[in-house]
């Protein structure tokens, strides 16, 4: 058969599926998040923070004197600006401190990125936008937000928010690869190519 009456054939069957589909009940995509029809995945917000919640708390050490956590992150999207952002508690340990853990939060926003090999989406150059601290002021203060934005910007740098099973990504006999990455106010939209 030729090409393009190939393409109107798939076209027709799709179509006649999903007719029948609607009806019925039955799922248009393979997997749920997946639109093959659309040429597109979805994941909402609740879904992203399940996923990132499983993988907290998170911990670095810093100058061989400070231990920074963090705890409890909260996920938010930001479609404007096409950006993730996360708040976390923030928490810094050192026998150098009095006392010896000072706790806070923490916001980071970050741009997405796809990881072709890991097939992951994860957050690229997380910025600290706010860092707020526990009964801590003046000059210590201040060395403790580079120390604590420092850190989480360098956590969360790579951090996957969703990471795809190579099986995800096959339909039929085609197997398809992440192109555009959107940020709406409770999803976040990758396009299938």
């Amino acid at each position: 058969m030729p090409p393009r009456l190939q393409h109107a054939s798939r076209r027709l069957f799709l179509l006649r599926a999903s007719a029948v589909a609607l009806p019925l009940g039955l799922p248009l995509a393979a997997h749920a998040g997946f639109n093959f029809f659309l040429s597109e995945y979805t994941a909402s917000r609740e879904e992203l923070q399940a996923e990132i919640t499983k993988r907290f708390p998170l911990t670095q050490r810093y100058a061989e004197v400070f231990n920074v956590s963090l705890l409890d992150p909260v996920l938010a999207l930001d479609a404007g600006a096409n950006r993730a952002a996360l708040t976390a508690r923030l928490s810094i340990n050192s026998p150098f401190l009095q006392p010896s853990t000072v706790g806070g939060m923490v916001s980071i926003s970050s741009a997405l990125r796809y990881d072709a090999p890991a097939l992951a989406l994860r957050l690229q150059d997380p910025r600290a936008e706010r860092l707020e601290l526990d009964g801590v002021t003046g000059r210590d203060a201040e060395r403790l937000k580079r120390i604590g934005g420092a850190v989480a910007q360098e956590l969360l740098q790579g951090y996957p928010l969703r990471t795809f099973k190579p099986e995800e990504l096959r339909f039929g006999r085609k197997t398809y690869e992440i192109g555009d990455i959107t940020v709406a106010q409770d999803e976040i939209k990758v396009q299938l190519k």
